[in-house]
């Protein structure tokens, strides 16, 4: 089972292994799930995937060193408390601590090396999160509107336009800041606390949904749901009931279920499933290709939608693996007469690929990063403005199935540039 904040997660960097296994041991026996690495580029992958309560980064390591660590944690909006570590003077590390907080991080002790067992222990101490606690502070969340919605627009890739939207549920708790939704639905699911809050989203949601269709009808909205709200026999009725109450139409609405989830029980969820569908409501199976699903449950499922794991979408333009998986997926899905969305978009050049395989919909940080509701108006606007006249691409990359020798001379080849006129990207117009 996914863990999240509640579990307390620690993230380190540093080029001493040594003292990476160090810090992994106290932490762990603290009730730490950990994290160390001497790679700067795995830190920071992992920061942005991982969601850490804490991270911990050496300043003075060679390559790139602490301070350019924490712009790339600043860009990527890193919510966790940042743990300084360094033998440097205290001049250095106060600099470095007022630079990070500056950039809007929480910057939350510095460890002076060597590290000192006692001091590692009580600094670990003051973000140990008590999951009973943050229980009842959920409950209190829901009931009190301190969740808010964050939207990730999805660009039609056969019209490259954006034509939806995922909302994305947020907690602003009133001492830990912005939790994001990894880490504190799965303590929503294990306390079911999960209804309540799938209730509240799809009604934030459709009320968002209605005052955007008043100039902008077309616009499709994405839900995610979790396993446990699929077994509610209620869920179709009251799901209808909430967007019939915003005035929006459930076929404008997609609900997302993980691909582990959607499997499970599948003869509880088909009756649940179905009548989603019969009142409407489009379905997706979120994160397709990281669980274990049969293509007999794939096809007798009434899901509309497949969406391509990140995990290989990140890689497919550098691992003939992960190219051949998104491939599949999408021929997969267009022969079953299912909708296919790709799903971490980073660059340009992954996205035209992804044209050309003739995937339906693109969603990722290249496109959009989650924005608040008032900001996806003008979001769209500035992205017809910066494309224009849009035209499918012609020539073909070669398959890995086809030629292999002509794949690897591709790869081989210089990438375009991601500023190219046809494909600049939004962050271009000062959207981020």
């Amino acid at each position: 089972m996914t863990q999240s904040l509640m579990s307390n997660r620690l993230l380190v960097v540093d080029d001493d292994p040594a003292l990476g296994r160090l810090i992994k041991t106290f932490a762990e026996s603290a009730g730490f799930e950990v994290f160390a690495t001497k790679s700067p580029v795995a830190f920071a992958e992992k920061a942005r995937v991982w969601c850490p309560t804490v991270l911990m980064l050496d300043l003075g390591m060679p390559g790139t060193d602490g301070i350019q660590l924490l712009r790339g944690l600043a860009s990527d909006r890193c919510p966790g408390h940042v743990i300084l570590m360094s033998g440097a003077d205290d001049k250095v590390m106060e600099a470095a601590t007022q630079l990070g907080r500056a950039r809007g991080l929480k910057m939350s002790g510095i460890l002076q090396k060597p590290v000192q067992p006692a001091k590692l222990r009580k600094l670990l101490a003051q973000f140990q999160v008590a999951k009973a606690l943050l229980s009842a502070d959920l409950a209190s969340a829901i009931a009190t509107d301190q969740l808010f919605l964050e939207y990730q627009l999805k660009l039609d890739c056969h019209v490259a336009r954006m034509t939806g939207v995922e909302a994305l549920v947020r907690w602003r708790h009133p001492t830990l800041g912005i939790i994001p939704p990894d880490q504190f639905i799965p303590l929503a699911q294990e306390t079911d606390l999960i209804h309540k809050l799938t209730d509240w989203v799809v009604v934030a949601a459709a009320k968002q949904m209605a005052a955007w269709h008043l100039h902008n009808p077309a616009l499709q909205m994405a839900v995610n749901v979790s396993a446990k709200d699929v077994q509610d026999l209620h869920l179709p009725d009251r799901l209808h009931k909430h967007c019939r109450n915003a005035g929006v139409d459930c076929a404008a609405v997609t609900l997302e279920l993980t691909e582990t989830g959607a499997m499970r029980e599948a003869l509880q969820m088909m009756d649940v499933l179905t009548r989603l569908r019969l009142k409407g409501f489009k379905l997706s199976i979120d994160d397709f290709g990281t669980g274990f699903s049969s293509l007999v449950q794939l096809q007798n499922m009434p899901f509309s939608e497949v969406k391509i794991d990140r995990s290989f979408v990140m890689q497919m333009m550098d691992n003939e693996g992960c190219n051949a998986i998104v491939e599949i997926v999408i021929d997969l899905a267009r022969k079953l007469g299912l909708r296919c969305v790709a799903e971490g978009v980073e660059d340009e050049t992954t996205l035209h690929r992804l044209m050309i395989l003739g995937c339906d919909a693109a969603q990722g940080y290249h496109l959009s990063r989650p924005v608040a509701s008032d900001r996806i108006p003008a979001f769209i606007s500035d992205y017809q403005l910066m494309r224009g006249v849009y035209k499918t691409p012609k020539p073909s990359l070669p398959s890995p199935f086809t030629n292999a020798r002509a794949w690897r001379r591709r790869k081989a080849l210089p990438r375009p540039s991601t500023e190219s006129p046809t494909f600049a990207p939004l962050s271009a117009a000062g959207v981020s």
